[in-house]
């Protein structure tokens, strides 16, 4: 039986599970691996952090994602396609792992940000 997300540890397997099923998309993981040049040893740590803030209330990250992604989206424009494809394994992974409010608070959280970030590299571009 599936239990909800409920500590760090959670976190972390969300975070790796679904980054090893984003480098390995057609789509989406390109953009990681070869525009982004993602340094995953750097990257994940900050996105357990990201995701312990969000859902977790542990104040461990400071960043700012939308700075990131709008730099990202002038190398490589980033499409609706592209947030779809994030929002699809997101989903699918928290599904496959847990179960719970906290797993229907990450996806509801995981829609918001790919909704906005999508709204933000739009904006950006007719600045």
């Amino acid at each position: 039986m599936k239990h909800d997300i409920t500590d760090r540890n959670d976190i972390v397997l969300l975070v790796n599970t679904f980054y090893e099923k984003v480098v390995r998309d057609a789509v989406i993981g390109p953009i990681f691996t070869d525009v982004a040049n993602v340094n995953w040893d750097h990257h994940l740590p900050v996105m357990y952090s990201f995701w312990e803030t969000l859902l977790l209330d542990g104040r461990t990250y400071a960043g700012n994602p939308m700075k990131i992604h709008t730099a990202l989206n002038k190398k490589h424009r980033l499409l609706e396609y592209h947030f779809d494809g994030w929002i699809r394994l997101f989903v699918e992974t928290v599904d496959e792992l847990f179960a719970g409010s906290k797993a229907e608070e990450a996806k509801t959280r995981g829609a918001q940000i790919a909704q906005l970030m999508l709204h933000t590299m739009r904006e950006s571009e007719t600045m």
